[in-house]
């Protein structure tokens, strides 16, 4: 985790989006020793949010599956989550 004074971004942008690239974590951003803002690189910020699908359909489905609503075969299982991988 980067901890940066939110002046940085004003003062140091190239640094900032160095060290978001560098890393592909947030960078923590605070203004008089309290957090303000979290910035992250696009790259980086599109995975974390496919991540984030992809265990939101995992989670519904198993919800669904635990109320007997639906249930999928090993190849529908693979099929989604190859598709969740491609990014479709």
């Amino acid at each position: 985790m980067t901890i940066m004074a939110s002046a940085d971004i004003r003062l140091k942008y190239n640094d900032v989006v160095d060290k978001c690239r560098e890393s592909g974590e947030p960078v923590f951003l605070t203004k008089n020793g309290q957090g303000e803002l979290v910035v992250m690189d696009i790259a980086s910020f599109e995975k974390r949010e496919q991540e984030l699908r992809a265990q939101q359909l995992v989670l519904e489905a198993f919800a669904a599956r635990l109320a007997k609503e639906r249930d999928y075969s090993l190849e529908e299982s693979k099929k989604l989550i190859n598709n969740l991988i491609e990014g479709k």
